[in-house]
């Protein structure tokens, strides 16, 4: 089994250089041709590359900006930043280590990849925390500089595993970047330390001739990144064409790859490069345009949500506002009270913030206002993991609060669908009067992918009636608003905005009287409310789930969130080995689709791969009563293609 996956790995889409056996795939697609500088240019169909250091390198701005030129030429990419939790680790130890890995094709691709092709490793942490990924055979190139005693000893390396042969089994490229850093910038007349901050610079420049990336966009970048300060601005220049330049003219790199761009994997269109939060960003404030709504968001700041509030802040031009609170409570109830207001109300958080925001939540689904809670999951419990992903916060989302209080939950599943999950929520929440969760996770929101402009035209129209007068007449032909007469088709209730003139009326977190939305302690009346709002969340229109099964497989996996890259890469290298497995994906958790249990009965298997500890599964098994097996993992990272084909193999063939 284990090699008949491997060799389909080397012919899918989504391969990935490192196989079960532990033994280094070639990479497909390889010709050899000769470059201007004489040397030879190897073209490739696909690379993973890994940027590693401490926390204090800069990896993710140079993964970053590899990551847009990359975007720029137009290849598909996934990208996976991994950094440490702690503002600022400890120097050259292996908890301060940071890394940025990308995965760039000629064809379409669905995740970062498992393990790379190409690992920079800035000093012995970064090396000792990532060589255990590193397949045999791969391009390994070490900032030479770094390997003295000390920031040896501080990792546990006895010896330099430059000089041990230990690394025997890998291409080693030792390169002493600080020094170069340091002679390229002579000029610049910069402190020492100063001038070995553009090192990362350096390392990016050389990585851009190894693969021929652009190069315009990252000096126009570091030009305005650092307008306020030209000569840091043309130091980093100077080290970046510095890096280039050894690339070109160093013999220890003969040969450079070419990786052509991904022409046929997508629709034509105009794309960009886009993470995961600021798709979930665009998507908020396409929202607001399009119910023709102001856009608040109150929100307090935690990792990784913050960046919402930050990109938000930016767009006071489209109607946005935002709130930074002094506490989570504080920020839901602010966006709570917009909602009340006629706004388009939005909270961000991540899980711990979920736990203090929830009685507020639960308030929202009393007063049945519109509000959207944005969770980015991450580890837990407690702080936990917080630079770390999972998606262990369904149960919370779905049970979470005192009281029947069922909320609806949209989940995305990659990063540049943040978009369109944020404008369904937003019709969702709209529509049905009705908070809404959308749970994306750290993985999505960190991750980036080419994300394709939508056409204006083709997004929904989300306007929604405010009430403005009467809506019910007494017995006496008397008419007055009643705040709970609902709309017969959605069960929702008027929205009406305070100040509008006879549409007075309490509100509150105590029950409501149907219809009159008074104070009530009418134990029928009370069943009769909690019934309804079941009945509308219920009643919710969701698109019926989709399956993807070409030949009529026994086994389905079923997946949410953002496991559906690894899902789907994982369902490639099966299908390419000829083992029949159907793949469906739950973007709608509340309520589920209406085919859902047909769809459920009728597969033989049903393998549920979550990063939690089947929470989804138990929820299957508790709705529809099918032996739903889960695939589980809670180790802070996403499930690599490689590990889900080896475990679905074995469902199926069980």
């Amino acid at each position: 089994m284990t090699s008949q996956v491997s060799r389909a790995a080397e012919k899918a889409d989504e391969a990935n250089d490192a196989v079960l056996g532990g033994q280094r795939a070639p990479l497909s697609g390889t010709t050899g041709t000769t470059g201007g500088d004489g040397k030879e240019v190897r073209r490739l169909d696909r690379v993973i590359i890994r940027f590693a250091g401490d926390s204090g390198d800069g990896m993710q701005l140079t993964g970053d900006r590899f990551t847009s030129e990359t975007a720029s030429f137009g290849n598909d990419l996934s990208t996976l930043p991994n950094f440490p939790a702690e503002i600022r680790a400890p120097a050259g130890t292996l908890p301060g280590v940071s890394s940025f890995q990308l995965h760039f094709a000629d064809h379409d691709i669905l995740t970062p990849g498992d393990a790379p092709n190409v690992l920079v490793a800035m000093n012995p942490a970064a090396l000792k925390a990532n060589i255990d990924d590193v397949p045999r055979g791969a391009e390994i190139i070490v900032n030479t500089d770094e390997f003295t005693k000390r920031p040896m000893a501080k990792v546990g390396y006895a010896t330099s595993p430059l000089e041990d042969g230990s690394l025997e089994a890998y291409n080693v490229h030792p390169v002493p970047l600080t020094t170069l850093t340091l002679e390229a910038l002579k000029e610049f007349g910069l402190p020492r330390k100063e001038a070995e901050r553009s090192k990362n610079m350096f390392a990016l420049g050389l990585l851009s001739w190894m693969y021929h990336r652009p190069t315009e966009g990252t000096e126009a970048f570091l030009r305005a990144k650092f307008a306020k300060k030209p000569e840091i601005a043309e130091a980093n220049v100077a080290a970046f064409r510095a890096g280039w330049n050894f690339g070109e003219t160093t013999e220890d790199f003969a040969v450079s790859y070419e990786v052509a761009p991904a022409s046929q994997a997508f629709p034509t269109g105009t794309y960009r490069n886009i993470s995961g939060n600021l798709a979930l960003s665009y998507g908020l404030i396409a929202a607001g345009q399009l119910a023709d709504l102001p856009l608040y968001l109150g929100s307090y700041p935690i990792t990784p949500a913050s960046d919402i509030l930050h990109e938000l802040s930016r767009h006071k031009n489209f109607g946005v506002r935002t709130f930074q609170a002094e506490d989570e409570i504080a920020g839901i109830g602010a966006a709570l009270g917009a909602a009340f207001g006629g706004a388009l109300g939005v909270t961000t958080t991540s899980g711990p913030g979920v736990a203090l925001k929830s009685e507020t939540i639960g308030l929202a689904v009393s007063l049945e206002l519109p509000l959207l809670i944005i969770d980015i999951q991450r580890g837990g419990p407690s702080t936990g993991l917080p630079t770390k992903t999972e998606q262990a916060d369904l149960l919370q989302a779905m049970y979470g609060r005192n009281g029947e209080a069922p909320v609806p939950i949209v989940a995305p599943q990659t990063p540049a669908d943040c978009f369109d999950a944020a404008i369904d929520a937003a019709r969702i929440a709209l529509t049905y009067r009705t908070p809404v969760f959308l749970l994306s996770d750290g993985y999505l929101a960190n991750g980036s992918e080419p994300w394709r402009i939508p056409e204006t035209d083709s997004l929904p129209d989300l306007k929604t009636p405010f009430a403005t007068g009467p809506n019910h007449a007494l017995a006496d032909g008397t008419e007055v608003f009643w705040p709970y007469k609902r709309d017969p088709q959605t069960l929702a209730r008027p929205w009406a905005v305070p100040g509008t003139a006879g549409l007075e009326h309490r509100i509150g977190g105590i029950e409501k009287q149907d219809g009159t939305g008074n104070i009530s302690y009418d134990p029928a009346n009370h069943d009769f409310m909690v019934r309804t709002r079941q009945a509308k969340v219920d009643g919710i229109e969701v698109p019926d789930l989709e399956v993807d099964d070409p030949a009529g497989a026994a086994t389905l996996v079923l997946g949410w969130g953002s496991t559906y890259g690894p899902i789907t890469a994982a369902v490639r290298r099966l299908r390419a080995t000829g083992a029949p497995i159907a793949q469906a994906h739950l973007r709608h958790l509340n309520p589920f689709p209406k085919n859902l249990g047909e769809v459920l009965k009728r597969y033989d298997k049903v393998v549920v791969p979550e990063m939690n500890l089947g929470q989804l599964a138990m929820l299957l098994r508790a709705k529809y009563l099918v032996d739903a097996h889960s695939y589980n993992q809670v180790n802070g990272m996403p499930f690599k293609a490689e590990q889900l084909a080896t475990a679905l193999k074995e469902a199926i063939d069980a």
